[in-house]
């Protein structure tokens, strides 16, 4: 090839864009795979389906393109599948244009999405693509149902998609003995029951329907092929509006209530579904909502304090260059916030962690020191015992002027702070600069729905941190309702709740988030199994019957 005719081919294939046809999975976020994140931060365009959207919208570049695939047949929503506007055009356009696209599917491209005719469009018109495989819904719902496909004995799995399955499809699975995994609707699951037993499938057959599976919206039934419609019936979930939700249903021995027991993994979560309300501030919630998203529950933040730099910046400003200049011979941080603070002002001089070089950093809290390292800064003090200012002073060193050449230590904090750490470092022998770095303000009040979900029982615990998240969130959005787990940090936290109304039903042992977290989490796993062990269903807080009187167990 003449160098010519490679530069108008290398121009050519500039001048075409690239599309990715990913598979997102079942429902669950942590379900995409490296590639797929990989893929969704460098695309231009994002085209994804609406049920698949917020599953990948987070990967992508602030700013991505996401045309959206609007339903253009009403009427069929009532099968439950709707028709979405042509979304090859869409691709093809973006591509045309020079664009990464993303074409994002529910589960996987090749065996859940009908992405095989854009990509005959895509090769016919000469535009690169690639595939990325997602985890098909038909075998990813199944995993999270606690049902198994195969074992050791490698049995016969069939894949039958009820809404296009034939009549010799039917009769084909019907004279198996292996597994079945049918893709449904919830009001259709006995019609496909049945068309199995008239292919010769027994109706003692044993039978498992999932609806939203691998989200914690999921729901399981154990049934057969003969009692299935009965079942749907007694639990109230058909006749129903939403009878047109798709579900995974799974025909065979592994999906026998005995075993699925034992292997139901995902909605046996100490929290599974709970709707949990963490009062905090936004940049504060991120680590605790994943920690309570591990134990199955659904987190909610709703910030009540807001942050807001001094009103005056001046004693900040001439603290953090007595920083530089050898001024301090410690100081301490006793929030996130206060670290953040500094921060920014080091980044508006120009500096970085090296200027903290001579100096000695104590630490009050997990979050606050994980916060110094990220900043490149390892604490020399965190409190041995309790995470506090009062801990803090339990090991910090009094002043001795052989050894300390500067006694001076700089205490960077909210404005409504209070003076036990400063009157403690004066009775050690220090001199300190108590600096006002930032200030905590009431937040905005959380919509509406939120606010009638927090006094209506739609939440089945909150989270407080701190007894201004209690008075904050009562003053913004009202005292949640009676039925609603109050989980508190500490003394000081409950003492404020219970001063406003509340009962406290979860102590943390220590005062951590973390620890708060997995207090929750263990009353969560004692209220299950003294459900299951009285026969009863396992059910949330909130599904309670308004007005219940609620007997106060309190977690320490």
């Amino acid at each position: 090839m003449s160098p010519i005719t490679a530069s108008k081919a290398s121009s050519a294939f500039s001048a075409c864009g690239h599309v990715t046809f990913l598979g997102a999975g079942p429902g669950d976020p942590g379900l995409l795979t490296l590639r797929a994140v990989e893929a969704l931060a460098g695309a231009d365009v994002l085209i994804a389906e609406p049920d698949v959207l917020d599953v990948v919208r987070g990967h992508a570049r602030a700013g991505v393109s996401t045309p959206e695939l609007t339903v253009v047949d009403e009427a069929s929503m009532t099968a439950g599948v709707p028709v979405l506007r042509d979304a090859a055009n869409l691709v093809m356009e973006a591509a045309r244009g020079g664009k990464r696209v993303v074409r994002a599917l529910s589960g996987d491209p090749g065996l859940d999405g009908d992405a095989g005719a854009e990509m005959l469009a895509c090769a016919a018109a000469g535009i690169p693509f690639e595939v990325v495989p997602g985890i098909a819904t038909a075998v990813g719902v199944p995993a999270y149902a606690g049902v198994p496909l195969r074992d050791s004995r490698g049995a016969d799995v069939r894949f039958v998609d009820a809404r296009t399955a034939s009549a010799r499809c039917w009769a084909e699975v019907g004279a198996s003995d292996g597994t079945v995994v049918v893709s449904t609707t919830l009001d259709s699951v006995a019609s496909a029951a049945g068309e199995l037993v008239t292919a010769g499938r027994k109706p003692d057959t044993p039978l498992t329907v999932t609806v939203a599976g691998t989200t914690t919206r999921q729901r399981t039934w154990t049934a057969t092929l003969g009692s299935i419609a009965q079942t749907l019936k007694q639990a109230k979930v058909l006749p129903s509006p939403q009878g047109h939700q798709p579900v995974i249903a799974v025909v065979g021995e592994h999906s026998a209530a005995a075993q699925r027991d034992q292997l139901a993994w995902f909605e046996s979560k100490p929290l599974f579904g709970w709707k949990v309300l963490v009062p905090r501030t936004k940049e504060q919630a991120a680590s605790l909502s994943d920690q309570l998203r591990s134990y199955g529950a659904v987190p909610s933040e709703v910030p009540t304090i807001a942050v807001e730099p001094p009103r005056t910046p001046q004693q900040m400003e001439r603290a953090v260059k007595g920083l530089v200049t050898g001024r301090y011979e410690w100081i301490a941080f006793t929030s996130v916030n206060a670290v953040k603070a500094v921060r920014e002002k080091f980044e508006e001089y120009g500096l970085d962690a090296r200027a903290f070089a001579g100096i000695k950093v104590a630490a009050v809290g997990e979050q606050t020191a994980k916060a110094l390292v990220d900043f490149g800064v390892k604490p020399d003090l965190v409190p041995s015992g309790e995470q506090s200012a009062a801990g803090l002073l339990e090991d910090w060193p009094p002043y001795d002027p052989v050894f300390d050449p500067i006694d001076r230590v700089f205490l960077p904090r909210a404005d409504i702070a209070t003076e036990t750490l400063v009157a403690g470092l004066i009775e050690l022998g220090w001199e300190v600069d108590d600096v006002t770095a930032y200030r905590t303000v009431r937040a905005s009040p959380p919509p509406a729905e939120t606010r009638e979900a927090i006094k209506g029982g739609g939440f089945d615990a909150v989270m407080f941190t701190s007894s201004s998240t209690v008075r904050n969130l009562v003053g913004i959005a009202g005292k949640p309702h009676n039925v609603t787990v109050i989980a508190c940090i500490g003394p000081a936290t409950a003492k404020t709740a219970e001063e406003h109304g509340l009962r406290v039903d979860v102590l943390s042992p220590e005062p951590s988030v973390t620890k708060l977290a997995e207090a929750l989490a263990e009353f969560g796993a004692k209220r299950r199994a003294a459900a299951l062990e009285a026969g009863g269903p396992v059910t949330r807080p909130s599904e309670r019957r308004p007005g219940a009187r609620r007997r106060r167990t309190t977690t320490t």
